[in-house]
């Protein structure tokens, strides 16, 4: 049985927004662990936060107030440095190539993917966001080897089935489907339950 919303994690998630396209979904993350009672730690990259400008209408400020705690990028001496910091995991949405390659190496320079170095090396769940198209074989190989350290790669890619009506909805099925990954029901996923029987058939049927 999965949990609802009265059951979400004691322990707080960290939330890093880096400076790939899709900045939405780390604000929308955020807004929507708040909702759900969840505590939880942001991290930005200096990018990101050239991105949110550029992409939304949301002020740094804004974003650092739907947040539990802020964390200076270049703090790494912050509590989510540390593996004996307790978190349930750390998602970064959305999450950059040279973010990918950082964790992938496990050369870390900033506190952001230090924090996901931590929670890899202390199995924790790591959700990588991964936002880049085409993609080379460089690419191909980092999202490799983050996975074969434990990470998921979850590119947000959006659900079609769910037939949304709008670009928030798409972000909103998106996050809600990251989230399920922390066992963590947004109650925003719409649910696949199986293919809708046609009214009529697809195909008229070819005249003879």
């Amino acid at each position: 049985m999965r949990p609802d919303m009265t059951r979400a994690p004691s322990r707080p998630i960290v939330v890093g927004i880096s400076g790939a396209s899709g900045a939405a979904l780390g604000v929308r993350t955020l807004e929507i662990l708040r909702d759900l009672g969840i505590e939880t730690h942001l991290v930005m990259s200096r990018s990101a936060q050239v991105t949110l400008a550029q992409e939304t209408d949301r002020s740094l400020a804004d974003v650092r107030a739907l947040a539990s705690r802020f964390h200076n990028i270049d703090n790494v001496g912050a509590a989510i440095a540390s593996g004996s910091f307790r978190t349930a995991g750390m998602i970064v949405a959305p999450c950059s190539i040279r973010t990918l390659s950082e964790i992938a190496t496990g050369v870390t320079s900033t506190l952001l993917t230090r924090a996901a170095d931590v929670v890899l090396k202390e199995r924790r769940r790591l959700v990588l966001m991964v936002r880049e198209t085409p993609l080379h074989l460089g690419h191909i190989r980092s999202m490799a080897a983050v996975t074969e350290m434990g990470a998921i790669v979850m590119p947000p890619v959006p659900a079609f089935y769910a037939r949304p009506q709008s670009v928030a909805e798409m972000i909103d099925h998106t996050v809600a489907r990251a989230l399920d990954l922390f066992d963590i029901d947004a109650g925003l996923a719409k649910r696949w339950t199986g293919v809708a029987r046609a009214a009529r058939p697809p195909f008229a049927p070819a005249e003879q």
